[in-house]
């Protein structure tokens, strides 16, 4: 299965959408705004796992460094 995620400024095109979707016998689910910045922010946690630990001392310098500049 195959996920598509749309995002239109117009309600009428995405309306469109929908109704096409639905004809060609595809489901169709609206998120809302606020479920969709949960899926986004899902995706770019899972994409950001590494399996390493991070040693909160070196970081927090290297954040202070990175202020600095």
């Amino acid at each position: 299965m195959n996920t598509v995620i749309l995002k239109a400024k117009s309600k009428e095109n995405l309306n469109l959408l929908v109704l096409l979707a639905k004809k060609l016998g595809i489901e169709v689910s609206i998120l809302t705004e606020e479920a969709a910045e949960d899926v986004g922010l899902a995706a770019a946690i899972e994409q950001g796992k590494t399996g390493q630990f991070v040693d909160v001392e070196s970081f927090m310098i290297q954040l202070e460094r990175d202020s600095a500049d």
